[in-house]
């Protein structure tokens, strides 16, 4: 019996090594990885920068107090600031943090304005954002909020892509929305432009802070830095993790200047959150994400990647119901069980993909990956889904 909490439904597989997009079993056996640990491992496995960069910074300085100065700290804010809507950022662990510091800086900001009343956020089903108690009140499935008593108060929940029922939501008591501009566990939905859009207008009317997670969606995965640049828009507080680390736990909260003002000392804090080490790796990531003609490849790859899921949905319009996503965000609704289709790519194509709510098959490729990948990919699932039909034809 593993000495570990039951809280994974783990298989039996285990990794040894990694090359680019591909995983090695410790018996050597080769998977084509469109998992990326959850969209995390974003310059694939092994990337020569990357490690060059731990390695060097391990010789250095690990671990400081956020009361000391920390160089790769700055660094990295400073360039976050300078290529994003932010004025400042905070950074954590995780991205669950990362959301848990977006919502506590959109209260103290009314708070901090004299306006203690307004502390509602307007939120979405469908959505994730991550497993503290406060985020899974954030979140709202049942699922996950079960068992754990009364849910953190002042979260409302509407269906996404309605922005007259969020007209109808809003109140004097209504601090901020947040919302996924692509949700991932929840199905890989997309929010349209015209949504974001509409939610941004609302809350300039109103006075309302924009907050948006794009723990999953950001950092490249839609072809582009951030997701919402595709609809024209600004955030005011973002919150970033995964590819922002590329396998090194990182995050960060992003804020404009008035509203991360009303953060001063004592109003929250980290122990780990921007160490040395975390901070290299992010500078690191930085290095190669924002070197010229990166996010055009991405957004290059993101767009054939849709055209061969719509190659095998005409081929299969039995198994494929609906394809979702953006970029190399990308789902699959399908027909059978989607855990046993993941199963069976793993298992029999070796194959690594994820599942999403809806019975949503989801696709999360680093953002190296080749279109020679892609097709691959695409060939595995079509075995499976030719073995599925034959099945189903001799049953």
């Amino acid at each position: 019996m593993s000495a570990l909490y039951g809280t994974y439904a783990r298989s039996n597989l285990a990794f040894e090594r990694g090359e680019g997009v591909r995983l090695f079993a410790q018996d050597g056996t080769e998977y084509l990885d469109f998992h990326a640990g959850v969209a995390v491992n974003a310059l694939g496995h092994g990337d020569p920068h990357m490690v060059a960069a731990l390695k060097a910074a391990a010789e250095k300085v690990w671990h400081t107090a956020n009361t000391f100065t920390i160089p790769e700290q700055e660094r990295l804010g400073q360039r976050l600031v300078e290529n994003t809507f932010a004025d400042a950022c905070f950074f954590t662990n995780s991205g669950t943090e990362a959301v848990e510091c977006a919502v506590k800086t959109a209260r103290h900001y009314f708070w901090a304005k004299g306006q203690p009343e307004r502390y509602e956020i307007i939120a979405f089903t469908g959505s994730f954002h991550g497993r503290t108690m406060g985020m899974i009140a954030a979140s709202g499935n049942e699922h996950y909020l079960e068992g754990f008593g009364p849910p953190l108060a002042g979260f409302k929940h509407l269906d996404p892509n309605d922005l007259e029922a969020v007209k109808a939501a809003i109140t004097p008591q209504t601090a901020a929305i947040l919302i996924e501009p692509v949700q991932g566990e929840g199905g890989c939905t997309e929010m349209t432009g015209d949504y974001m859009r509409g939610l941004r207008a609302l809350c300039d009317k109103h006075g309302i802070l924009l907050i948006l997670d794009e723990v999953q969606c950001g950092y490249g995965r839609t072809g582009k830095f951030f997701a919402h640049e595709w609809t024209g828009i600004e955030p005011d507080i973002m919150a970033v993790a995964k590819g922002i680390g590329a396998g090194f736990p990182l995050g960060a909260c992003l804020a404009k200047g008035e509203v991360a003002k009303s953060m001063v000392p004592g109003t929250h804090g980290s122990t780990y959150g921007g160490n040395p080490l975390a901070c290299a790796m992010g500078n690191a990531v930085l290095d190669r994400m924002l070197a010229p003609g990166f996010f055009d490849e991405v957004d290059r790859m993101g767009q054939r990647l849709k055209w061969h899921l719509q190659q095998l949905a005409q081929r299969f319009p039995d198994q494929v119901l609906e394809l979702r996503g953006k970029g190399l965000l990308a789902g699959i609704r399908i027909a059978t069980p989607v855990r046993d289709v993941a199963a069976k790519l793993r298992d029999e194509q070796h194959l690594l993909a994820m599942t999403a709510n809806e019975n949503v098959l989801r696709l999360l490729p680093p953002l190296v990956v080749t279109e020679a990948d892609i097709e691959e990919a695409m060939g595995k699932l079509a075995a499976v889904f030719e073995e599925i039909e034959a099945e189903k034809a001799t049953a």
